[in-house]
């Protein structure tokens, strides 16, 4: 890996996902008393206001007026009729 002259490295993928770092993930750097560099996600993550909005919007929208049974058979691709 290499820094930028801005400072800047890139995380590789797969230590994100298994870190669990998304796009806009805020993360902090600490260094420990043995010299090794951690990054860790913030752990009082600002609010998302696009997500919190959208996720209202939705709330209350899953009524289908069908039962459990009915969605399981569609989902397992089963015939009702």
């Amino acid at each position: 890996m290499r820094i930028t002259s801005k400072g800047q490295v890139t995380i590789p993928q797969a230590i994100r996902e298994q870190a669990g770092f998304l796009p806009g993930t805020e993360i902090e750097f600490t260094i420990g008393d043995d010299g090794v560099v951690r990054v860790l996600r913030r752990r009082d993550q600002p609010d998302n206001p696009a997500l919190a909005a959208a996720i209202a919007q939705l709330r209350g929208r899953a009524d289908t007026g069908m039962t459990t049974e009915n969605i399981m058979a569609l989902t397992r691709g089963a015939d009702e009729n």
